[in-house]
């Protein structure tokens, strides 16, 4: 598998036309890649495939991934992972899903440092967080919070990641300590509102236009 990273010019000329790997994926396996295109498509999130891309460990299963920039030269790699859906199984554990990646902590303060985005403080709280119930709400979510994102930069908005009942999304939301629960589902997506819901003190649930929700968020949350 190597050989398809190589750095050697005459070897990467035969691979020029080598099979892809992506031709011969199974229909699981297809299914799973469509899906997280459309999750980054609907996040506004860039990619690129890379056929070529291999990881050095042997577990991972489907997704390889690197998060890249072109700030750092040589250096430009700033994560990289995958899934790892047997591998708990392999070690005696409970069939579990999986997905990591490595950090470079020291990459990453060189990026931010090239950047000129050194944050004055770091906190860990929650002002938002975003529950979504059902396929199609949870792509809407997606793109609905890097909207908001976008508008309000020093808003902490977390969305639920993965699906969950309603008790259990809400429980994450409280133990997130967010301020304002987020919710979306399919009855909120026809009519393009979300519901907001306050989850520390006094305040009544109320529904929010998609194009209004910015503004609402920045009076409650960032302006206090």
């Amino acid at each position: 598998m190597r050989v398809l990273d190589t750095k050697n010019a005459d070897t990467q000329a035969v691979l020029v036309d080598a099979p892809k790997m992506a031709d011969y994926l199974d229909d699981e396996s297809r299914v799973h890649f469509e899906g997280l295109k459309a999750r980054l498509d609907a996040a506004g999130i860039p990619y690129v495939i890379n056929p070529k891309l291999v990881r050095g460990l042997d577990y991972y299963s489907k997704t390889v991934f690197e998060w890249v920039t072109d700030k750092l030269g040589a250096q430009g790699t700033v994560c990289a992972g995958g899934r790892y859906d047997g591998l708990v199984e392999q070690m005696g554990g409970k069939p579990t899903t999986g997905v990591g990646f490595a950090m470079g902590i020291e990459r990453l303060i060189l990026l931010l440092e090239t950047l000129e985005q050194v944050p004055e403080e770091i906190s860990r709280q929650v002002d938002v967080y975003l529950c979504a119930f059902g396929e199609a709400a949870e792509l809407a979510a997606l793109a609905l919070s890097e909207k908001v994102r976008d508008q309000l930069p020093n808003l902490r908005l977390q969305i639920n990641a993965g699906a969950g009942s309603f008790k259990s999304q809400f429980k994450k939301a409280d133990k997130s300590g967010a301020l304002y629960a987020l919710i979306l589902g399919d009855d909120e997506l026809a009519q393009q509102v979300v519901g907001f819901k306050p989850l520390r003190g006094q305040g009544e649930q109320q529904n929010i236009a998609f194009d209004a929700l910015a503004a609402h968020l920045a009076t409650c949350v960032v302006q206090g």
